[in-house]
């Protein structure tokens, strides 16, 4: 087993166990079976009308410029980004709002 699912058996309740015929099975902690292959995600008949549809009813418009970033060449203060996405960094610092510069230097302090 690889490191994370030799951590879920040991740490987070999942049971290997062998069967009848000496082949490894594997539960949840709440004691289901898990399927040797998870279940085909089901496809719409046409999936491109799908997901026009789904992208209507929730007001999503894709035109030729969504996908153009709103990027502008900055480098990337990587000490802000974990600081932003990291769970356990300690409390993100923001830029004032509408300021496009997200330097530390230009970055106000953590809050006392």
């Amino acid at each position: 087993m690889c490191r994370r699912h030799h951590r879920a058996v040991h740490e987070e309740g999942y049971r290997v166990e062998p069967d009848a015929n000496g082949a490894l099975r594997f539960r949840r902690p709440d004691g289901q079976l898990l399927s040797d292959v998870p279940p085909p995600a089901a496809v719409p008949r046409d999936p491109t009308e799908a997901l026009r549809e789904t992208h209507e009813s929730e007001g999503v418009q894709i035109t030729a410029r969504t996908s153009t970033p709103l990027w502008l060449g900055e480098h990337l203060d990587v000490g802000w980004a974990i600081d932003v996405l990291h769970p356990l960094a300690t409390p993100a610092r923001r830029p004032a709002a509408g300021c496009p510069d997200h330097s530390r230097k230009n970055r106000p302090g953590p809050a006392a």
